[in-house]
This record gives structure tokens, C-alpha cells and sequence, in this order.
């Protein structure tokens, strides 16, 4: 018969179980492990009661996660003692320390067990004996986890590091803006777990969700949709347009605060793809999921599912249809994960969009589609490989209407679509061109074939412009927001004979997304230009004039025409400006020491010939702004004159820290800045 303990209390050694477990950052107050991976307790017998005897003591240990655990779920397992944990399932072991004061019980979970809260009981003999509660992790460190990486510098960048850069701009004029992921910060982990309960899935079928929760595919897809807030009261509101009743996209440094507003109100108004990516990579890496953010510049957006981005336009260079667009950038995730449903040549990367584009089996959300599946044009493997193939690899065609109402085709290109796509380095703030990884280079044999097997139906027959003449535009020097600046349209004839052409020239402000918004310059004359000459038309942009039409992403768009009256066919040159900002100065006071105050001072110059209103610099940075930024309000700031702010802030950690600095304004908006720099002790 065996012998029944008298189980005083039980430590769950939280601080040694943290360090094995790379769960350390989470803090002490629970226990947080990995799954697939041994964690220890220790039992402590009240005095008189009988010691562990190996062999002659059992008990069995009972794990439960979910509001309705079942075995058949696998959200209850029970198991007993063996004499050595073992790497498949759930199992546990036990000594006793020579005193005979206190067990030393080893429980290893399942590496595929479900993701969760879980509770933890001793039974013997039907005696039930409550030992606590523990959060279940994935584990890329368990190599029979479906998140394995193999490589612990991937680890710490793609699970552990809380902040990085997101890349935003154009692909001539890539800027890095840096973000804290914050998953590590108290109270994040608990939202994270939140949205997975308040998913719709969740709320019809629980036990059904809660087991799927295994699974990072299940998971993942989840996430796609419930960042976002259509659909399921998800975390954040889209918005592109004018913004008077929530917070700017641009204001946005981190996701930490986004989260605890969801937390406590529901929707967060408002994000945009940059933000709804950056979210999605906090809740993925909190939950053990190695996860990057990626920036695809020139991004399709393919509405009628043909994997061609077809643009109409009539004689007068106006868009007369607005279906397909290409943005100038698009940002969303990729996780790290194995695709036993569609076979181990597509494990690895897998990408996956928050951003609520177009629906996916009657919901908002995209992926997880395996790269393997996207470069090479397999896109019968679920989950929404066309559409995100057609971001990264569609044809553009661009075509007139003339006067008659027949379409003339003006444009056409294979290559224009999916530019440096980019990540943040590991290990660096560098950023990683990962074009490769997504497609094959553009133009070659092997693209062109992966395009044909993904169904291209309107394959173009021609590439590049007509060879006789070329049109390109040609931009200035430092434009800076608020200057005045000249861009040119170049007409070179390189036929044997005389060209007359009629020259369109405009420009007009467009918003990262590809939606154009109201001109601000326009120019237009007809040239005779001679065999192997060239004719320039000049364009002032004005301030005076583009500072009402551009949006806070800072772009304008020119394009040219030139229409060859002799042969009927139309050139286009088009080129998105991304106008400079004003930069950020940032200068620390004090000594940077634990628990003692320093301030920031923040210095902007107001580059426009306009006063600034509603001006105010935060702050943000974890282990220095106690996980929630500072605002400093300014008011007002005139034309050419400095916004100055003095902020006060404690360290509460020692080390290497990172400050993030956002400005912030009715005129200039989304502009950000950042400082490292090493807290003593």
C-alpha cells in the first residue's frame, strides 16, 4: 500500500524554472515555462509526516487548462510517477531530500500541448491537494516544439528582444522607425491570453479552441484576426483617412500601451499596417512564437484575385478606376513554425497579416502562408497564398482610355511589385533584405516560370517602354517639409527623326497606401524635340500649395505623361517624394542610475513657414518609463522656431536602455527618434 504525504505547501521554484525557461523577463510573481521542457517543484511535508520512499510513494499529478478541461481535449491530463521524465508527454519524477523534509518533483508537459493557463493538482488516493497555477509557453528551444529554431542568436532576436525597427518610406527612401514590443512588460502576457479567450472561436466552441491552441497554425491565424478589430472587437481600428476622435497611427511607439487600452476599453482607434504588424509581433513572441516584422515596398493589392494590378486612367492622367492599388509600402508578420498539413518542404517563415485587407473564409485575416509555398507558386496550400503572392509578384498593367473608348495600353511591368522586402536584422538594428526568401529575382527565367504556375492569365507580351523615347522625372536636393523645391519631367528622343509630343506634368499628394488625394501642381506643354535631344518641363512644388493635400505619411506624387501624337502611344514616368523631416534632438541631464531622476531634453525645429498647434514630445522606453510613455504638451510652436520640452524620468532597471522619442503635432505628425544609452546600478 502505498504512503500518503502531508503536504505542508508547494514552492514552484519560480526563479530556477524562470532562468531554464527563458522566462526570466516575465518576472518572479508566477511560474511561466515552456512546453516540452522539464520544470521542478518542491513539496514541503509538514513535520511528522511520513517521507517520499521512491517506489513505495506514489501520486498522481493533474494539469488543466481551459474553461472546460477534458482528457479527450488533451486540456486534462493525468499522470504519475516514473523514475525519469520523458520528452514525448506528460510526465513527472520525484526524489527526496535527505532531510526527508521535502520532495523534489521534475514534470516535463507535452511539446505539443496547448498554450494556456493551467492549474496544478497532487491527488492520492482521491485526496486532492491544490499546488497552484503555471502559464504554458511555446518553446523554440524544444526541438520537438513545432516553433523549434536550431539557432539561439534567431532566439533572442525573434522570442526575447522587445523592441526593434519597422522600415516605412518608399523603396529609393527606406527609413527605420523604431517600436518596443514590451511583451516581456507586467501584466502583457495576461491581454495576450485575453484575445485568444475573446476570439470568436473561443466564445461558440471553447473546448474546441482551447485544444487547438497546440497548434501555432491555429494560433497564428487567430492572431490575424483578432488584432484587428473587424469582425470580433479585436484589438485595433483601421483608419487611413482624416483622424479627429482617437489617437493618430502616427503617435503610436510602442504596443504595450495599445494592448492595456484594449484590455480595459475594446477597440483602440486607431492603427494602420505598421501598427497592426507591430501588435502581432508583440502577442506572437509573448506567447512563444518566433515572429518578425516585414515590409514589403511596392505592395499589391490584388482585389479581383487575377494576380494583376490593373490601372485605367484616361487622356488626362486621371485614375477612372480605384479596384487595385499598389502601396508604396506594406508591413505584416512572419512566424516560425513547422506545416505538417502541408508538408515539411514548407516549414519555416510563415506569413501572416493582421492589416484587414480582404476576407478570408468570411473573416478579416490573412495567413499563415508558408514562404517555401509563395516563392515557388504553390498556391493550392492554404492559407491565402494568391492574394499574398499577387503583394509580392503581380504584373502592373496600366492602360488609357482615348476618345474613341477603346483602352491603349501605356505601361506594363513584371518588376515594379514586391521591392526590398525587409526585416530588422538580427542582432543589429541593419536592415535585412529578405527579397530572396519571398521570390526569385525578378526578370529571371525561373521567376517568370514560378508566375505562369501560379495562373498568371493576363501574362504581358511586352516589358519596358517603347525604346525611341524615354521619360523619367528628376527631383531636387533636401525637400524638406515645408520648403519650396523644382522637379522636372525629361523627354530624350533617341529615334532617327523628330518627336512632338504633348507633355503632361503634375503632381499630387498620396497616401502610403496608393490612395491619391487632391493635385497640388500642374504643368503641360507641347515639345518638338530633335533625334538625340532631350526637353525638360519644370514643376515648382509650394508649400503654400501642397501642405493642404499631403496626409502625415509626408508623400507626394508626380507623374508624367507624353503622349507621341504620330504613333499613338503614351510614356509614363511616376515617382512618389517622400519629403525630410525635421530631426529630433536628444540630450540626457544627469547621470543615468537606478532609481534616480534624469531628465530629456527634446528639441524639434518647426520647418514649416506655419505655426505648429497642439505640439508635445513622449517618451518611452521599458525599464525607464515604469512600461508607460510621458507626454510633455507644448501648445503652440511658430514658423522656423524650435519645440522644446524638458521630461523628467527614474530608471527601474540597470543596463543597456533604450529611449524612444515621438513628436507630435496638428501639422507635423509620426516623427520619431531614439537613444541608447546604459543605466548604472
Amino acid at each position: 500500500m502505498s504512503q500518503v504525504l502531508d503536504i505542508e505547501r508547494c514552492d514552484l521554484d519560480i526563479k530556477r524554472n524562470s532562468s531554464s525557461h527563458h522566462t526570466e523577463l516575465f518576472g518572479e510573481e508566477r511560474l511561466i515555462v515552456r512546453r516540452g521542457q522539464p520544470f521542478n517543484i518542491i513539496l514541503h511535508l509538514k513535520s511528522g509526516s511520513k517521507e517520499f520512499q521512491r517506489g513505495e510513494t506514489s501520486f498522481t499529478l493533474i494539469v488543466e487548462t481551459g474553461p472546460l478541461p477534458k482528457k479527450e481535449s488533451g486540456t486534462k491530463v493525468s499522470f504519475g510517477l516514473r523514475d525519469s521524465t520523458i520528452d514525448t508527454e506528460w510526465s513527472a519524477s520525484a526524489t527526496n531530500d535527505p532531510s526527508g523534509n521535502t520532495v523534489s518533483v521534475s514534470i516535463s508537459s507535452s511539446p505539443d500541448s496547448p498554450i494556456g493557463v493551467y492549474s496544478l493538482t497532487l491527488d492520492q488516493e482521491g485526496q486532492k491537494t491544490s499546488l497552484g497555477q503555471f502559464i504554458l509557453l511555446f518553446n523554440a528551444w524544444c526541438p520537438r516544439d513545432a516553433v523549434y529554431m536550431r539557432s539561439e542568436t534567431k532566439r533572442q532576436e525573434y522570442v526575447l528582444a522587445q523592441h526593434g525597427q519597422i522600415y516605412t518610406g518608399i523603396f529609393i527612401h527606406i527609413k527605420g522607425i523604431p517600436w518596443n514590443y514590451g511583451q516581456f512588460v507586467p501584466g502583457i502576457l495576461d491581454i495576450c491570453l485575453k484575445i485568444l479567450d475573446k476570439n470568436p472561436k473561443c466564445v461558440s466552441d471553447a473546448d474546441k479552441d482551447c485544444s487547438a491552441r497546440r497548434n501555432p497554425i491555429y494560433v497564428t491565424r487567430v492572431l490575424s484576426a483578432m488584432i484587428n478589430s473587424i469582425d470580433d472587437m479585436g484589438v485595433l481600428v483601421g483608419a487611413w483617412g482624416e483622424i479627429s476622435d482617437g489617437v493618430h497611427p502616427g503617435q503610436w511607439i510602442g504596443s504595450g500601451d495599445i494592448l492595456c487600452q484594449w484590455a480595459e476599453s475594446g477597440p483602440v482607434r486607431y492603427g494602420q499596417c505598421w501598427v497592426f504588424a507591430a501588435v502581432a509581433c508583440t502577442v506572437s513572441r509573448a506567447l512563444g512564437i518566433p515572429c518578425r516584422v516585414v515590409t514589403n515596398f511596392g505592395s499589391a493589392h490584388d482585389t479581383n484575385a487575377n494576380l494583376v494590378i490593373e490601372k485605367l486612367f484616361d487622356e488626362n492622367g486621371e485614375r477612372i478606376y480605384e479596384g487595385d492599388s499598389i502601396w508604396n509600402f506594406h508591413v505584416w508578420v512572419d512566424s516560425w513554425m513547422t506545416r505538417p498539413d502541408l508538408g515539411s518542404e514548407f516549414d519555416g517563415w510563415q506569413t501572416s497579416d493582421p492589416t484587414p485587407q480582404e476576407k478570408s473564409e468570411g473573416v478579416f485575416c490573412c495567413g499563415p502562408a508558408s514562404l517555401r509555398a509563395i516563392k515557388e507558386g504553390e498556391l493550392t496550400k492554404k492559407y491565402d497564398a494568391p492574394f499574398i503572392f499577387a503583394e509580392v509578384n503581380a504584373d502592373v498593367v496600366e492602360l488609357v482610355r482615348q476618345s474613341n473608348g477603346e483602352f491603349a495600353k501605356y505601361k506594363g511591368s513584371t518588376t515594379s511589385v514586391g521591392r526590398f522586402i525587409s526585416t530588422k536584422a538580427v542582432g543589429s538594428d541593419d536592415r535585412h533584405d529578405i527579397t530572396h526568401q519571398y521570390k526569385y529575382p525578378e526578370g529571371s527565367e525561373k521567376e517568370r516560370q514560378v508566375y505562369e504556375k501560379a495562373q498568371h492569365h493576363n501574362k504581358l507580351q511586352q516589358r519596358g517602354e517603347e525604346p525611341g523615347l524615354h521619360l523619367k522625372i528628376k527631383l531636387a536636393d533636401n525637400m524638406i517639409i515645408g520648403s519650396d523645391f523644382e522637379v522636372s519631367a525629361v523627354l530624350t528622343n533617341n529615334c532617327m527623326e523628330t518627336k512632338t509630343c504633348s507633355l503632361l506634368f503634375f503632381a499630387r499628394g498620396v497616401r502610403y497606401d496608393g490612395k491619391q488625394g487632391e493635385r497640388c501642381g500642374h504643368a503641360s506643354d507641347k515639345v518638338k524635340v530633335p533625334a538625340g535631344e532631350e526637353r525638360r518641363l519644370s514643376l515648382r512644388l509650394e508649400y503654400d500649395h501642397y501642405g493642404s493635400v499631403i496626409t502625415c505619411d509626408r508623400l507626394i506624387q508626380v507623374s508624367a505623361i507624353a503622349i507621341d501624337k504620330q504613333t499613338v502611344y503614351y510614356h509614363k514616368a511616376e515617382k512618389t517624394i517622400v519629403l525630410d523631416e525635421p530631426d529630433i534632438e536628444i540630450k540626457l541631464v544627469g547621470e543615468a542610475t537606478v532609481n534616480q531622476s534624469m531628465t530629456v531634453e527634446l528639441t524639434l525645429l518647426n520647418s514649416l513657414p506655419e505655426s505648429l498647434q497642439d505640439c508635445s514630445f513622449t517618451i518611452e522606453g521599458i525599464g525607464l518609463t515604469d512600461g508607460k510613455p510621458i507626454t510633455a504638451k507644448i501648445g503652440a510652436v511658430g514658423p522656423k522656431q524650435e519645440a522644446k520640452a524638458s521630461i523628467e524620468f527614474s530608471p527601474t532597471s540597470s543596463g543597456s536602455s533604450w529611449l524612444l522619442v515621438n513628436f507630435d503635432s496638428n501639422k507635423l505628425r509620426n516623427i520619431k527618434s531614439s537613444i541608447n544609452f546604459v543605466v548604472k546600478g
